[in-house]
């Protein structure tokens, strides 16, 4: 249950629309150009709660649940989505392992500062070998005395620059007949051993930073250990992801709704031989197939979260939110550029970097083909028992 009631958390709501709409939406040649989240935006998102909106209240959190989670996310996603990045670690992939999987000592030792941004937390998964599916896990974590001790390489993780805490995903031992033998440990990123290589050059989403983090003889002490348990860490995981992924899918909604205002707004004040182009009708077209994609996105989201809130389903539901709505980004950025013409692909144009951006949500947190292998395997399992 959410400890902030429907009530309350309208005028949470509203003031995120208005941050987003009044604050970032202007700024977002500069975030664009710079490669960065200006100091004085993400000093306001800090002070708005918006690093620790998903962390429970006794730790400093606003205490959201996932149906309310969604709402933020669809308005996130109308402006640069490394607004979101910034504090989607904390929220989101790190943040909920120790929510949900960290001992009371480790909660006490971080959620605080996680809640208020004062420390990043980097979900530190995909390897150059195991990207959406952890079990091709090779960073190592052997113990030696009364510690841990981790070597490996990880990629593509958000935040690595900016991180003072790494949740990092690490093999104990080959899997058996009881468990996994995938581990998670907090490290924190000043730990020796611990390195960052420079950030990453991306196709899009610039100012959401990632890097590669290698890990080489890291000694953590065994209170670092998620859980206590070594088996903790691919449950920690697929939860975790199953989570983003609904979280993922507002986020395309909300990208999908600014592509379809930006191609409203075009075709109703652009012309052709002086007639507006939105009369034409091969235009009202592509206009009517974005509105249909952004409402059926809009509905799935809504209900997938309330099932996963009441525990009803939280595996095919996330994984097809997540696959219906990114894709149906993709379609709609695409869309976008197209009723815009040859101003659509120009760099000053939002639908130009829309269409870069969305690129990437059918492939993080689980990539478009992983999630079909989800719905369709747990739909012949679930028939078969």
């Amino acid at each position: 249950m959410s400890a902030v009631t429907p009530e309350d958390f309208q005028p949470i709501l509203s003031l995120v629309r208005d941050f987003v709409r009044a604050k970032v939406v202007p700024r977002e040649r500069e975030i664009m150009d710079t490669d960065a989240i200006p100091d004085d935006l993400r000093g306001q998102a800090a002070e708005m709660g918006l690093f620790g909106y998903a962390i429970p209240e006794e730790w400093g959190g606003l205490g959201l649940d996932l149906t309310q989670d969604v709402e933020l996310a669809m308005e996130f996603g109308y402006t640069a989505l490394a607004l979101r990045s910034m504090f989607g670690t904390n929220n989101g992939i790190a943040g909920q392992v120790l929510v949900n999987f960290g001992t009371d000592e480790q909660k006490a030792a971080w959620l605080e500062r996680i809640a208020s941004g004062e420390v990043i937390a980097s979900f530190a998964l995909t390897e150059p070998g195991a990207g959406s599916n952890p079990a091709g896990l090779r960073t190592k974590a052997v113990r030696d005395g009364d510690d841990w001790v981790i070597d490996g390489e990880k990629c593509f993780i958000t935040n690595a620059p900016i991180a003072g805490l790494f949740v990092v995903f690490a093999r104990t031992r080959p899997a058996d007949a009881s468990g996994t033998g995938i581990a998670v440990f907090l490290v924190p990123a000043d730990t020796p051993g611990v390195e960052v290589a420079a950030k990453d050059k991306k196709m899009g989403q610039e100012g959401a930073w990632t890097a590669n983090v290698s890990f080489t003889e890291v000694r953590v002490p065994s209170s670092s250990l998620v859980g206590g348990d070594e088996d903790t860490g691919y449950r920690a995981a697929m939860t975790s992801l199953a989570r983003g992924r609904v979280h993922i899918a507002a986020l395309a909604v909300g990208t999908a709704q600014r592509a379809l205002d930006e191609s409203i707004a075009h075709a109703t004040t652009a012309t052709q031989g002086g007639t507006p182009i939105g009369d034409f009708q091969l235009v009202q077209a592509m206009l009517a197939d974005q509105q249909t994609g952004v409402l059926a996105g809009r509905a799935l989201v809504r209900e997938t979260a309330k099932r996963y809130v009441s525990g009803e389903d939280r595996r095919i539901g996330p994984s097809a939110a997540k696959l219906y709505c990114t894709e149906m980004a993709g379609r709609i950025a695409d869309l976008a550029v197209q009723i815009h013409g040859g101003s659509g692909y120009m760099r000053e144009m939002p639908v130009e970097r829309i269409y870069r951006d969305v690129r990437l949500l059918r492939l993080y947190e689980g990539t478009s083909e992983i999630q079909r292998l989800i719905i369709g395997g747990g739909l012949v399992r679930g028939a078969r028992r």
